[in-house]
């Protein structure tokens, strides 16, 4: 089944292989969801939302984990669920040990070198109320002490033991950080408010792949099948509903250029994507829900957006029922 977060929540759409009809039900009422993350060494699925970090698990009954802040953006584990990251807003760290890959009783603590990094006075945007938010969290699929972290506004960080002590690895990459995407080991890919960007060495150098296109605006990103996938507009989610927003959704074969791709829903930015069994799942900022099989696009549900499109995210996760 898919799980698909939105405004005020968690829903849960089944059939949307069936039927472009599937039946969606609510499980989860909370503030606006950021990330919907599963983890190979802990079980169940975890939600990022505005009024905390919540698991379940099964996708049906969920608990809240009590972080320290309210306001969960990122939610990330290491290859064997050892550890639990959580970034919030604003922008802080925190990590909590597992008792062999189970959630109950959690202690977390602040990752306090996260805050000792040097651009940390810079992390403000105005429209933002001048404060950062951490977008993402990831651990790296080789090493569970190579802890990858991106920040609105604030750019790409990398710990190497575990999140005590933190690298910039901002040269070359915008700084305003709305999903970082890993592909594989050292291979990122940044979705920014200007750009697209690459990279393969875990963010010592970067490449910019939306040259010759006005979309900057990325908000979504995903990888299947060796194919990258992409959302972008013009300018931010405040201007989707105008006529000119123009919003895009792209494909990079090569990790170096990136091309348009169609599909049903051209006007509608894609906010949230996920893979499974081949397929790439998509949802917009007006709640549409689109797959793409081998045999091309269709429109398959969609899911209630209650909320002020400004900020809006759809993140996407599929479970196995």
């Amino acid at each position: 089944m898919l799980i698909a977060g939105s405004d005020d929540g968690i829903y849960r759409l089944r059939g949307v292989h069936e039927s472009d009809d599937p039946d969606v039900q609510k499980l989860l009422d909370s503030g606006r969801v950021r990330r919907v993350r599963a983890f190979e060494g802990i079980d169940g699925v975890f939600a990022a939302t505005g009024t905390g970090l919540y698991h379940s698990p099964d996708g049906t009954d969920w608990t809240n984990l009590s972080t320290p802040r309210e306001k969960v953006y990122a939610v990330g584990a290491g290859p064997e669920g050892e550890r639990l990251y959580a970034g919030t807003r604003p922008a802080h760290v925190y990590v909590a040990r597992t008792d062999g890959g189970t959630v109950e009783e959690l202690s977390w603590r602040e990752l306090d070198g996260f805050r000792e990094l040097p651009s940390r006075d810079e992390w403000r945007l105005p429209r933002h109320e001048n404060i950062a938010q951490v977008r993402d969290v990831h651990v790296s699929p080789r090493s569970s002490d190579r802890v990858m972290a991106g920040v609105e506004v604030g750019g790409v960080h990398v710990s190497t033991d575990g999140g005590d002590t933190w690298t910039e690895r901002n040269e070359g990459v915008h700084d305003d950080i709305h999903e970082l995407h890993v592909v594989g080991p050292g291979e990122l890919v940044a979705a920014t408010g200007r750009g697209l960007f690459h990279t393969s060495d875990t963010g010592r150098s970067w490449t910019r792949l939306d040259r010759g296109f006005d979309q900057r605006y990325f908000r979504a990103v995903v990888a299947i099948n060796g194919v990258l996938y992409a959302a972008g507009a013009l300018a931010n989610s405040s201007t989707w509903e105008d006529d000119d927003t123009d919003p895009m959704l792209f494909a990079s074969h090569d990790a170096e250029t990136v091309e348009p791709v169609d599909h049903p829903r051209p006007d509608e930015m894609v906010t949230g994507m996920t893979a499974a069994d081949g397929n790439l799942f998509a949802a917009t900022h007006r709640g549409t829900v689109l797959v793409r099989r081998s045999d091309g696009w269709a429109v398959s549900g969609s899911v209630p957006v209650p909320g002020d499109v400004t900020g809006r995210y759809n993140p996407l996760l599929w479970i196995d029922s």
